[in-house]
Formats: structure tokens, sequence, C-alpha cells
């Protein structure tokens, strides 16, 4: 039988939204806080009883609450810090969606008792599934608000049966309450549980926020700790906070994140900082981190979890690539002096020789680690030797070198503009396509590939755990950068050519080619070349305007689109660039137009199949440049490839990456012989 569709309940609706806040007594408690500090507070104290389970109350001394705010205050959607949406591009305090009392409520039961600066009183409200259960109640009271959550969950048992025990819960809270607690340096926090009369965590006001990692975590953190600052104009954006030098380190890492003072999560900036200290730190241990970043807010999306532990913001890998080099920095002046524990023997314990397989491993891990075969090692260290320095002659690694240097005088890397967020449905369309048809296993692959050499300008081999990749660079770099065209679709900078680019020039010497395919029969050479100048001519505030492809009132073309920094354009192949865009791109159809036109410039882009010859250009400035080098392939081309590249599906049938060896099935060979 055909089922019915019928709206549910708004009980069943609020219960089922409130489960996705309110995960646990921790994420309610997050809620409260970041309520609070809204409020202005300077003082947060907070009893927990079971874990949070049975209570949880927060006390401040904040604005309060009006009177004639209470009725409302606990149902879905009501909040003072949003009026219209175009407020979220704009967002400054930690709530702004008005569902954190709401959904509390509704999965336990809330007290409310609250008090303005200008009120007489304090009063005090009971609340139900966002709902008050009577009139506030006039009492006495502190200037501020406190609630009190009892009964978390009583009313979905199979949430509160999934929870740990108290104690596990009780950390949990903890954990968040320190954390806000360094954080908001500036405000007194107190942790305690239900009846006992010490607290946990006790901050003061005027403390520092080392000060407070020594309260939290204790002194041996406290006294190794460095201060980071990085500001970013082109970037727009600031951090700062304090990481543990190379003296420190523990079996697993403390990363306290806040993005515009939010407390958030994200295991990619954790990983980017931690593979700088591997380089410092011994093998499977981890350092300890804390830092704030200011980020232009509309340039951070909040709106992307319900919990709002997570944020989405724009230039995430270039970010993460300037507090690499930060950090990286950081530890490198550090010039501490590493300290390490030893013991003496007791003069009259008797030396135990223990069996091989018992003995404790130098590190002091006395856990048995499993034994991993030759078979199954994968090198991954960037310091040992790769392809190129078995054959590289000391000429060519000379060239390389100079290669690798940017050259001033060609192109004008202007500051960052404004971000410009594209609503162009032909765009966003097209954007979508590209994470449709990502292949989830190449991605995986790319995304932790090991960069090995270069087998010529075309072919390059890179590694994946045990297993041996050849990439086709051409075809990679053709698809890279056509995704970086639409990522970066409106909001390009500009390679500006120091003498101006006759486009007749140009599509003459490109019509000359033979590759062109002209005949008689298209007409004469020099009609099609101004029909070319006068249809770019004619579509030139567009190019301008979504991808920096800049021609002026004479037919001449000053800027190319900057897509990767440190990349030398192949510009030999200009004349025929603009053949192509005259006549391959399909400028009748918006969505067809840009997907034309991207897909012509991406193949401009791409690294030549073959290293080509010099060769003027007519009397441009244009001229043709020095083969590519294997560090501009290995550390700009597959750098990029590694942080931007979705690999579409057929990358896996038509060999542009192909998998060539497999540890394992080598040693079986070997075996044999």
């Amino acid at each position: 039988m055909v089922g019915i569709i019928k709206k549910l309940d708004e009980t069943v609706v609020n219960r089922i939204a409130a489960g996705e806040v309110v995960q646990r007594p921790a994420s309610a408690l997050k809620e409260m806080i970041e309520n609070s500090l809204d409020a202005k507070a300077t003082s947060i104290q907070i009893i927990v009883k079971s874990g949070g389970i049975k209570m949880l109350q927060i006390q401040d001394n904040g604005t309060g609450i009006k009177k004639e705010d209470l009725d409302i205050v606990c149902e879905r959607f009501t909040t003072s810090k949003l009026e219209k949406f175009d407020d979220l591009s704009s967002i400054s305090t930690y709530g702004f969606r008005g569902e954190a009392l709401a959904s509390i409520s509704h999965v336990a039961h809330v007290t409310i008792t609250t008090k303005t600066e200008d009120s007489k009183c304090a009063y005090k409200i009971q609340y139900s599934d966002g709902k008050p259960l009577q009139a506030p109640k006039p009492c006495a009271g502190n200037k501020g608000t406190q609630i009190l959550v009892e009964d978390l969950f009583y009313n979905m048992s199979v949430r509160k049966n999934a929870l740990r025990n108290a104690s596990e819960e009780y950390a949990k809270i903890a954990e968040v309450v320190g954390r806000y607690a360094i954080h908001n340096s500036g405000k007194a926090f107190s942790l305690k549980k239900y009846g006992e009369g010490n607290s946990d965590i006790h901050t003061l006001a005027n403390s520092t926020i080392q000060e407070n990692i020594r309260s939290i975590f204790g002194a041996n953190i406290a006294k190794e700790l460095l201060d980071i600052e990085i500001q970013d104009e082109k970037l727009r954006f600031k951090a700062k906070g304090l990481i543990s030098n190379a003296n420190y380190s523990v079996k697993k890492c403390t990363f306290l994140l806040f993005i515009n003072h939010r407390l958030v999560e994200s295991s990619q900036m954790r990983k980017a900082i931690e593979s700088v200290y591997a380089a410092y730190l011994p093998k499977n241990m981890h350092p300890f981190l804390y830092l704030s970043l200011d980020i232009l807010p509309q340039n951070v999306d909040v709106n992307v979890h319900p919990t709002k532990h997570e944020v989405r913001f724009l230039y995430e890998s270039e970010i993460f690539e300037k507090l690499q080099q930060a950090v990286d920095a950081k530890l490198l002046g550090a010039n501490t002096s590493r300290s390490f524990l030893t013991q003496t023997l007791l003069p009259t314990a008797p030396i135990a020789v223990e069996e091989p397989s018992k003995q404790a491993s130098f590190s002091g891990d006395t856990t048995k680690e499993k034994k991993i075969y030759d078979h199954q090692l994968v090198r991954t260290d960037c310091k040992e030797r790769k392809l190129e320095a078995f054959f590289m002659s000391p000429e060519t690694d000379a060239q390389n070198k100079a290669s690798n240097k940017s050259e001033a005088n060609q192109v004008s890397n202007s500051e960052l503009p404004s971000r410009m967020e594209i609503q162009l449905t032909s765009v966003l369309e097209l954007r979508s396509e590209i994470e449709n048809d990502c292949h989830p296993g190449l991605y995986e692959i790319i995304q932790n590939m090991t960069f090995v050499g270069c087998v010529n300008q075309k072919f390059a081999l890179f590694q994946h755990n045990t297993k041996l990749y050849l990439g086709n660079t051409h075809e990679i770099s053709k698809e890279l950068f056509y995704q970086l065209m639409l990522k970066k679709f409106g909001n390009f900078g500009a390679l500006r050519f120091s003498n101006p680019a006759p486009i007749a020039d140009l599509a003459m010497i490109a019509l000359d080619s033979e590759d062109s395919g002209w005949t008689v029969a298209d007409g004469p050479k020099e009609q099609l070349a101004k029909y070319v100048v006068d249809l770019l001519k004619s579509k030139a505030p567009m190019l301008d305007e979504y991808f920096s492809f800049e021609i002026d009132d004479d037919g001449n073309l000053l800027t190319l689109p900057l897509l990767l920094d440190n990349y030398d354009v192949p510009l030999m192949n200009l004349p025929s660039l603009i053949l192509r865009i005259a006549s391959d791109v399909e400028w009748s159809s918006e969505k067809e137009c840009f997907q034309s036109f991207c897909r012509e410039m991406s193949a401009f882009y791409a690294v030549p199949e073959k290293d080509y010859k010099q060769d003027n250009l007519s009397n441009t400035e244009v001229t043709s440049e020095k083969p590519f080098s294997n560090s501009i392939i290995e550390h700009v081309i597959y750098t990029a490839v590694k942080m931007n590249l979705k690999p579409p599906n057929h990358f896996a049938t038509d060999t542009n990456i192909l998998q060539i060896a497999n540890l394992p099935d080598l040693y079986k060979v070997f075996e044999r012989c």
C-alpha cells in the first residue's frame, strides 16, 4: 500500500532538532557558556551532578534577560543577534540561531533565574518543551542569569542510554570549560561537582592565557610554550597563540582552536601543523597547540553544523600554509636545550635480563610494538633522495634552481581583491558537476601521495602507501587548471604583460601555423584576424570582470588570470589560445560559454607534453620560456594538485593515473627468483 504523507507533530520536530544541537551534556553546556559570554559576563560558575545528566547549572554576572522576554526565550529561532539573513555574513557573536535554550528545554527540565541591572528583583521561571510552565515569579538574585538544567534526556531514553558513564561525561564538560577559560583570559571560570567544596577548574579574571594553561594543563606544558603571531593583509587574517617547543611532546595532540573566538575543530589544520612538528619530535609524539584566528567575517560561514563546532572559510589551504611556515620558523628559532629523563639502577637490585620479545623500546613505551616487515615499509621521508638524484646533471640542477625563482619583470601580482561571492547558477552547477564526478578512491590517493620524481615533462611518479603510480602531468595539470578557473571565478589575480600583446598579431601567428587548419576557402587571414579582434573586444568587459582577461580599446591583450603562484605560463601557446577562444568557445549560452572558455584556458595553462624550443612571437614582448623544470612540476604543480584537485571518474579508466607497482607483489616476484 502507498504510504500517506503527513506533517509531523511539532513536539516530534522540536525533539529531532534538539537531538542535533544537544548531543551530550558538554554540548549543552557549550551553548550556555557562549550565551553567557555574549551577555558580557566576566564571571561564569558551573556546577555539575552525575556528569551533567542529573543536573547542570551555570551562573553568570552578565546583562541578564528582560522580564518581558522570558515568555519566548526558550522558543525556537528567538534571538537578539539576528534580524535578517544577511546578518550571517558579519556575525560576531557566539549564538545567533536561537536554538540553544529551545533545544535544551525539549530534552530536559529548565529553570531560569535572571536579573537585569535596572530590575528591582530577579525573576524565576520553569520551562518544558520550549514553553513556560507558569508566569515569572519575583525572587532574590544577583545581576545576571542562572540556568538550571535537570534530568537531561529524560524523554529520550535511547540517547540517554548511549551516553558514557558520569566520569567520562564530566571529563568532556571539563574539556569544554577549560578551553573557553584559556581563550577568555579576561574572565573568571569555575567548575566543580555538586556537593564538593573545591573547584576542579578555577581561573581568575586578571590571569593571562599562559597562567590559565598552567592552571588547567599543568606546569610542564606552561614552561615549554612559545608565543606565535601572524598577520597577513593579503589573506585578511590574523592568528596568535601558544605552541609547545621541541622539548615537549605527548602521545596525543592537544589542539585548542578558536576561529573568530568560536571553539571549533579542524583535523586538516591539526594535521598540517603536526606535519611540521614531525621533523622535531620523536616518532608518534605530538605537541600542544593553542591558536586563535581572526578571519574577515564575510569570509567565514559559521552556519554549517548544528552544534557550530565546524566552520568553513575562504583560502583554507593558503592559510594552512602560512601557519605551517610560521610554526616552522618559530621552532627553528627556539634554540632551547633538549632535556631527557633518566633513571639510575638501584645498587642492590639484580639486573634482570628480559627476553628480546619482552624488552621495552628505547622510547620508553612499554606497549609491544607490532613488527613491520620489509614488504610493508613505505618511504615518506622528504629528506631522502628522489628519482632525479640518480640521473640529474649539475647543469640541470642549477637550471632548475634558477627556474624556481620568480621573475618580477614578467608579471605583476596585485594585492588580493575583496572576495566576490559568485551566485551565478551556471557556475554553481559547473562546480557541483566537479564535486559529483570526483572519484573517491583517486581523491584519497591524491590527498596522501608522496612525490617520487619526474620521468620526463609529461609523466611523473608518486607513491601512496605501498603502491607506485605513474601520473600524466599534462592531463592532470589540465584538469587542475580547469577546476581552479571555476574555483577562482570572478576573483583572479592578474599576470600583466610588460608590453601589450596585439591580438591581431597573435591571431596571424596562429593562422600561419600548420596546426590552425586554415584553408583558402576560409577567407583571407587578415580578415579572420580582424574578426578575432572584433569578437574579443566585444566580450572584453565580461572577460575582464570574470577572468581578469583584460583587453584594451586598441585590441591589445594586457593581462591573463593568475592561477598559481611561481608558475611560468607557457606563453608560446598564446597565439593558438587566442584563435581557439574565438572559434571554439560557445558564446551563445552562459553555462556552455563559461565551461568551454575555462577548458580552453586550462589547456593553455597545462604543462606541455614536450619540452618546447625557443621561438619569438613577432614584435611583442611575449617570448617562449625555458623547458619546465622538475622543481616546478614537483613543488608547484603537484603541490597544487594535492591541495585542490578532485580527480574525475575518467582518470580511473584512461590511464592518466596508472598503478605500475605494488611493494608486496614485488616481494612475491623476488621470492620466486
